[in-house]
């Protein structure tokens, strides 16, 4: 069981963006650049972005899209240091519990095939596959599975 006391949720801010590129570069192993994420924060009306920090050190983040009743999650990482502890599933909890405040009723996001802890994480919340996107990833032409969950039918 997480301490929820210890740790906090926040909208990322541009300042942020050092801290995220850690977990980025650690999660991903096509870390985006962090000019991506400044424009995400300065120029795109439709991003929302938060992290997860412990003591005011940042150590998982979301970014999502939101157009109307739908979102779609860009990016979700958690460092290796705080992965198997339940972090990754409080930290989408946290996002769709938001996403729903702002009226959101669909959410969608793009998995590797071949990432195991991820697609079970997603479908323990309440994401389904809905299709494939195939040669999705530039690095190695790896498939994409796109989830969907309907807000209001997740656990």
């Amino acid at each position: 069981m997480i301490d929820q006391e210890k740790y906090t949720f926040r909208f990322m801010l541009p300042d942020d963006i050092e801290q995220v590129m850690q977990v980025e570069r650690d999660a991903f192993t096509t870390p985006w650049d962090p000019s991506i994420f400044m424009n995400e924060l300065t120029s795109n009306q439709f991003a929302h972005y938060i992290v997860y920090e412990e003591n005011d050190l940042i150590f998982g983040y979301c970014g999502m899209w939101v157009v109307m009743d739908e979102a779609q999650i860009t990016n979700i990482g958690v460092h290796s240091s705080h992965r198997g502890q339940g972090h990754g599933e409080n930290l989408l909890r946290y996002v769709l519990a938001f996403l729903k405040q702002l009226g959101v009723l669909k959410v969608s996001l793009e998995v590797r095939v071949s990432n195991e802890p991820a697609k079970n994480l997603y479908q323990k919340v309440g994401f389904q596959v809905g299709g494939v996107r195939k040669n999705y990833y530039a690095d190695n032409q790896e498939d994409a599975l796109v989830m969907w969950v309907i807000l209001n039918e997740a656990e």
